[in-house]
């Protein structure tokens, strides 16, 4: 599988990485296979969050990889803190005890990525400095990254902590697509011209930041899956054209349109199905062209001006 270089360290990341926010309904047994799956498929990068299942996708993933044959040296996890009850927390106090907390669940000494899990209006930069400062010191995260955050959020954040803010995990699929569709509406006055995010997509670009597209087949906010949905029948006849093309499934189709963006990018799986595991895997034997590119954009719905 193709790799993704990650921050100054350039930590090599697998272009897919699994998310674990649905193990929770699984057997440890179950999570084992999944993992090794993973593995086995070239995936090394595990996305978790200290609010998923409350906290037991952490504890099931903790408890799944110490009973796999996963050597964790050989993996990258990531966790989200700073979710509170009812509320956003980016204190220090909240952000420190929810990273010893995710660690102890998952049975780890350190995290290679810690991101702050969606805006807090009351964050202080400086005081998240101290967090990141002590967290890091203490050997608990290698790096740091940010979820759901626009432009000025990373810049606000940015010019108090000394570490690179190096991921911005944001929803992002062929079913959620705002972060270009301005661009293509520049200069006009119609819906979609309307930048609702700061140019979110131009400024990874210009500072290096991966993107980690979250719910990549999901259309809306969680309304449903699109892949074989007969809601989008011009998507799905694209998807299976092209799958049948390259010799390949549409899981990995609707992947590889996300990566096909010229810029550091990871798909976030959330299956728990190990053999749709292993077809999002193939993403990386499929190399759209610039055609079939936006062939799909617009079966999607999408317009172009």
């Amino acid at each position: 599988m193709r790799q993704v270089s990650i921050g100054l360290d350039n930590i090599n990341a697998s272009e897919i990485a699994l998310g674990l926010m649905r193990i929770p309904e699984k057997t440890t047994a179950e999570v084992v296979t999944l993992l090794e799956t993973a593995v086995d498929h070239g995936v090394n990068f595990f996305d978790n969050a200290d609010i998923y299942g409350g906290g037991d996708s952490e504890r099931r993933f903790g408890d799944a990889l110490a009973a796999s044959s996963i050597n964790r040296d050989d993996i990258l996890v990531q966790t989200k803190a700073g979710i509170g009850q009812n509320q956003y927390d980016f204190s220090k106090a909240h952000l420190v005890e929810a990273l010893d907390g995710s660690l102890e669940r998952m049975g780890l000494d350190h995290v290679d990525f810690l991101l702050l899990h969606r805006p807090d209006a009351l964050m202080e930069p400086d005081e998240i400095a101290d967090a990141f400062f002590e967290m890091q010191k203490a050997g608990k995260v290698r790096e740091f990254g940010v979820s759901n955050f626009n432009p000025l959020q990373v810049e606000l954040l940015q010019q108090a902590v000394a570490q690179p803010l190096v991921i911005n995990q944001l929803q992002f699929g062929l079913m959620h697509t705002g972060m270009i569709d301005f661009g293509f509406h520049t200069n006009m006055a119609d819906a979609r011209s309307i930048d609702h995010d700061g140019g979110l997509y131009e400024y990874s670009r210009m500072n290096n930041m991966t993107i980690q597209a979250w719910s990549p087949y999901q259309y809306g906010f969680f309304e449903g899956v699109f892949i074989n949905n007969p809601k989008f029948p011009k998507l799905n006849e694209m998807l299976q054209k092209l799958a049948a093309k390259y010799d390949s499934n549409v899981n990995a189709v609707a992947a590889a349109w996300i990566l096909r963006l010229p810029t550091s990018m990871q798909v976030i799986a959330g299956t728990t199905n190990p053999h749709r595991l292993a077809e999002i895997c193939e993403a990386d034997q499929v190399q759209l062209t610039r055609t079939e590119w936006y062939d799909l954009y617009l079966a999607a719905g999408n317009d172009l001006p």
